[in-house]
């Protein structure tokens, strides 16, 4: 374990990045206060995304409409273009690797790369070239906030606490912390203010009497992993001491879609129509990667009757027809348990206890193999139909997308550079 005496670790974060790319491709957002919202005509719901205009007037991310235009009455209320925004990821992804090699992108707005010895000792000038080229060949309203330190812990917390530098502004930034001259840059800072501490981890440290990020520097590595209760805790004292900690990879965990819905289509009924749609696309991408799923869970997030969860297992499947007949069963679960005149607004599907699709073991108690293995070509039928038409052409059941077009967000982004692939208005 390293304990680095220069600067090696860079983290970018976009400001707004739904709003800005929009306020980027549309010339008569720029310079307004934006939110950027599910769905159009969506009053009861709330702005997913904000523009940095916005956030100076008290706006935040997943804030309700009613509050958002309370505070801000003249903000303008976008709905999402996720293909856009894609795009944009892709465009900018392009553009930063001209200038330095990405080293891990953590999701659509946020990467981390390494720095090259040439630009440790002037970090700055590094900043300026990414921002110049970003704003010279995609446009000037999609700003970052850059991190440098000794670690991509460090440089993530940097970049945070650049972001918002005073009460005027907000974004923009970039925020170096030399190892030369920490932990000073941290002891600014809240227990909260650490990626990863929520409100109850900070209840537990404050449990512990530790109440400061001086208190935590001060607590032995044993200590912290005690507190987490996992191997998290010592590498998090390591990282915020400026070691250079490198996370053994992790394997697949689950796949999974969620997706709010307009207040029209709040009934059961549609919710089980658009958890549909979720576990189908879920099942391409697992599929993709060549894994099988051993769970299958459905969560419904009740508007004035709090949430419900359900999950089933699954005997090592890919199928669409094994994923759609266990979600069927979930929802048989949960229609006796929802209270009488439901609403859904949010809903989410994931499949999880992951194996490889090419290490699968049957169930000596279930001889359905050979019935698994028709469905399986089945399956592999229908995407390579949807692969070649570029949509979704033909599926096991009905595809309705619910209004908006948008079947639902995967929780992870896998990006692949696409060079000029955001188009925007000059």
């Amino acid at each position: 374990m390293r304990l680095p005496i220069q600067i090696e670790r860079l983290y970018l974060d976009f400001d707004g990045f739904f709003a800005s790319v929009e306020q980027q491709a549309r010339p008569h957002l720029r310079g307004c206060p934006v939110g950027v919202t599910p769905f159009a005509g969506a009053e009861h719901t709330c702005v997913i995304a904000c523009s940095r205009e916005a956030k100076l007037r008290g706006v935040k991310n997943v804030m309700p409409i009613a509050e958002a235009r309370e505070r801000c009455p003249d903000i303008i209320l976008v709905p999402q273009t996720p293909d856009l925004y894609r795009r944009a990821h892709n465009a900018l992804l392009s553009e930063i690797s001209a200038v330095i090699p990405v080293d891990a992108v953590k999701s659509i707005d946020e990467l981390t790369c390494r720095v090259a010895p040439a630009d440790r000792d002037e970090p700055l000038t590094l900043a300026k070239r990414i921002k110049a080229r970003i704003a010279e060949n995609i446009g000037p309203y999609l700003t970052c906030s850059v991190g440098f330190a000794a670690n991509r812990q460090l440089a993530k917390m940097a970049c945070k606490a650049g972001k918002k530098l005073d009460e005027r502004s907000y974004g923009d930034g970039c925020a170096i912390w030399f190892p030369r001259d920490m932990p000073a840059p941290l002891l600014r800072l809240e227990l909260k203010d650490i990626p990863g501490v929520g409100s109850r981890m900070e209840s537990k440290l404050f449990r512990a009497k530790i109440h400061s990020m001086a208190d935590l520097l001060a607590t032995q590595p044993k200590h912290m992993r005690k507190l987490w209760g996992n191997v998290t805790g010592g590498r998090l004292w390591y990282a915020l001491h400026g070691y250079d900690i490198q996370t053994p990879p992790s394997g697949r965990g689950m796949y999974g879609h969620g997706r709010v819905l307009p207040p029209e289509n709040r009934r059961p009924e549609h919710a089980r129509s658009a958890s549909r749609l979720l576990a189908t696309k879920a099942g391409r991408r697992m599929r993709r990667d060549g894994w099988n799923a051993g769970r299958l869970a459905l969560w419904l997030d009740l508007m004035r009757d709090g949430s419900c969860s359900r999950s089933r297992g699954l005997p090592a499947v890919h199928d669409d027809q094994a994923i759609l007949s266990a979600l069927q069963s979930l929802w048989d679960e949960v229609g006796d348990s929802l209270p009488p005149r439901a609403r859904v607004m949010r809903l989410g599907v994931t499949l999880f206890d992951l194996t490889r699709a090419s290490e699968r073991q049957l169930d000596i108690l279930l001889d359905d193999d050979a019935t698994r293995r028709r469905w399986e070509r089945a399956t592999e039928a229908i995407d390579a139909l949807n692969r070649k038409y570029g949509r979704t052409l033909v599926s096991i059941g009905p595809w309705t997308p619910p209004p908006g077009g948008y079947a639902g967000g995967k929780n992870q982004l896998h990006a692949h550079s696409a060079r000029r692939g955001f188009l925007v208005s000059p």
